[in-house]
């Protein structure tokens, strides 16, 4: 089917509401009727990232969540070691206070891994799960790099946790030419790159607390691959990749390849074109692939058009 992109709100569109979760403020959106999808942005993204996906899932008859992760975008930057398992129990715990009925979680990057997590160790809660460019780790694992990375990236993520030198690189790094210019890295059309997309994911970056957040996810372990995890996969799911991404490489979806021959209910769908964030990249392409397999996958006895 062909969803229509155009005309599409921006980020201020979004009526924003706050949830208590441990003692933070959670930033989220929910948007439509219907059966549940629940958005999960990359690392330094925010519900803002979905902008272009979350008015058309709605219109295509499903109720859409969107929530800004402990430590980025609208959520408090909370003082505390960052881990993938945080983050997953946060998504558990905000289904059962606004859900409670098996959702589709869809991620981009971390937020696909944890997607895949919830998948794995909380299958009570989920329908199926829609992986994009899923990233393979919170961090690399040293034996992902090359020796003369592994010194650089163990140097550098000294100097981010350090209390004197950490602000300064910090503050380098979340420069708005900075910021566009690593998005010109992973995204495969320049003109996605737009004012309100560095505007988006630098003014988190100026809350307080931020350079610590920062700092706590860098050192932070790389949690379980999806090697691990999909083996536990109980529900189907869709896997997007934009073919050109220089982050996580298209060779990341030879492990979903392989489940599926080995009989797990896995979609894999290249986008040749598309980089690291092919949901913002090209959200037509990635729209019409998530509400056409969530009618064909999942929700087979539900009419999502009604």
């Amino acid at each position: 089917m062909t969803v229509n992109t155009q005309q599409l709100p921006t980020t201020a569109t979004f009526e924003k509401h706050l949830w208590t979760w441990q003692g933070y403020k959670i930033q989220y959106t929910v948007l439509g009727t219907g059966k549940p999808l629940v958005l999960v942005h990359g690392f330094g993204a925010c519900i803002g990232h979905w902008r272009k996906n979350i008015p058309v899932l709605a219109d295509a008859g499903y109720q859409v969540f969107a929530l800004d992760l402990l430590g980025f975008g609208g959520s408090e930057k909370a003082p505390i070691d960052y881990t993938v398992e945080v983050w997953v129990e946060l998504l558990k715990d905000f289904w059962i206070a606004h859900i409670n009925q098996p959702a589709v979680f869809i991620g981009n990057s971390i937020g696909a891994l944890l997607s895949l997590m919830v998948l794995a160790e909380h299958p009570e809660i989920v329908a199926g799960g829609v992986l994009i460019n899923s990233a393979g780790g919170l961090s690399h694992r040293p034996h992902e790099l090359n020796p003369p990375l592994r010194v650089v990236m163990s140097v550098f993520n000294k100097l981010v946790g350090h209390p004197i030198t950490g602000s300064f690189v910090f503050n380098r790094i979340r420069q708005k030419h900075q910021i566009r210019r690593t998005l010109y890295q992973v995204y495969r059309d320049r003109q996605a790159v737009t004012d309100e997309l560095v505007d988006m994911l630098y003014t988190p970056s100026c809350d307080p607390g931020a350079q610590k957040v920062f700092a706590s996810i860098l050192t932070a372990p790389p949690g379980p691959t999806p090697a691990e995890l999909l083996p536990k996969v109980q529900h189907p799911l869709l896997v997007i990749w934009g073919a050109d991404d220089p982050w996580t490489p298209i060779t990341g979806a030879k492990i979903y390849e392989q489940a599926r021959d080995n009989g797990k209910d896995i979609k894999i769908v290249p986008i040749p074109g598309a980089g690291h964030c092919p949901h913002d990249e090209v959200p037509d392409v990635v729209n019409s692939q998530i509400v056409q397999w969530l009618q064909d996958s999942v929700f087979t006895d539900y009419s999502a058009l009604n």
